[in-house]
C-alpha cells in the first residue's frame, strides 16, 4: 500500500455546507490548508523530487556510458556491455521522467485545492502558520543553486570540448546530467514562487465584509432547515 497522503476534497458548495458555525469552518479550513501546504512544500516533497530526478540522472548516466562504449568498442564484448548499459539506463530513465511528471500533476491538484480552501474565508491567526517564509526560501535557494549548476554544465561542457580529447558521448553525458539538474532546479524554483504567490493573493487578501444591513447567509444543513 502507498504511504502517500490522500488529497482532501474541495470545499463543499454553499448550499450543502453543514458547519454549525464559522469557528468550526475555520478550524477545518486551517487543518486542511496545513496538510495541503505540507504536501506542496514540505521537506519530504523536496526529497521525493530529488529522488525521482536522481533516478532520471542515473538512467542518463548509464545511457551516456553506453554511448561511450559504442564509440570505443573494439570487440563484441564492449558492444554487448554497451547494450546492457543502454538497456539499464532506459529502464531507469523512463520511470524517473514518468514519476517527475506525476509529481507535477499532483502538485497542480494541490495548488488548486489551496486556492479553493484559502478563498473560503480569512483567519489571520491560523494563516500566519501557513506562510512558511523560511521553508520557501530554502526551496528557492537550493533549487536556484541546482539550476545554476545544471545550466553551467549545459553551456560549459560543449563550449570547452576539444576534438580528439572529448568524445561526443562525453559531451552528451555531461549535457544530459546538466539538463536534469537544470529542470529539477526550475521545478523547485517554480514551487517556491507559487507558494509565495498563493500567500500574497489568497492569504493576504482581506475577506469581504457584508454591507451594513445586508442579510447574513447561514449554513444550510440538517440542523438549519
Amino acid at each position: 500500500m502507498s504511504s502517500r497522503p490522500t488529497l482532501p476534497p474541495p470545499p463543499p458548495p454553499v448550499e450543502i455546507r453543514t458547519w454549525p458555525d464559522r469557528e468550526a469552518m475555520l478550524a477545518d479550513r486551517a487543518f486542511i490548508l496545513g496538510a495541503l501546504v505540507r504536501m506542496h512544500l514540505g521537506p519530504a516533497r523536496l526529497g521525493v523530487l530529488v529522488m525521482w530526478a536522481g533516478l532520471a540522472a542515473f538512467g542518463w548516466l548509464l545511457v551516456g556510458t553506453a554511448l561511450a562504449m559504442f564509440e570505443q568498442a573494439q570487440d563484441v564484448t564492449n558492444g554487448l556491455a554497451g547494450l546492457v548499459s543502454l538497456f539499464l539506463g532506459v529502464a531507469a530513465l523512463v520511470p524517473g521522467i514518468a514519476f517527475v511528471c506525476l509529481y507535477l500533476v499532483r502538485d497542480r491538484k494541490v495548488r488548486a485545492l489551496l486556492v479553493e480552501w484559502g478563498a473560503l474565508d480569512r483567519d489571520p491567526e491560523r494563516d500566519r502558520e501557513l506562510r512558511l517564509p523560511g521553508v520557501s526560501l530554502v526551496w528557492l535557494l537550493l533549487s536556484f543553486a541546482l539550476a545554476a549548476v545544471g545550466l553551467a554544465l549545459c553551456v560549459i561542457c560543449p563550449a570547452t570540448a576539444r576534438p580528439g580529447d572529448d568524445t561526443y558521448a562525453t559531451v552528451a553525458l555531461n549535457m544530459g546530467l546538466g539538463m536534469v539538474a537544470w529542470l529539477t532546479g526550475l521545478i523547485g524554483v517554480a514551487k517556491a514562487l507559487a507558494h509565495r504567490r498563493w500567500v500574497l493573493r489568497v492569504l493576504a487578501v482581506p475577506a469581504a465584509t457584508p454591507a451594513p444591513g445586508a442579510p447574513v447567509r447561514t449554513p444550510v444543513g440538517p440542523g438549519h432547515r
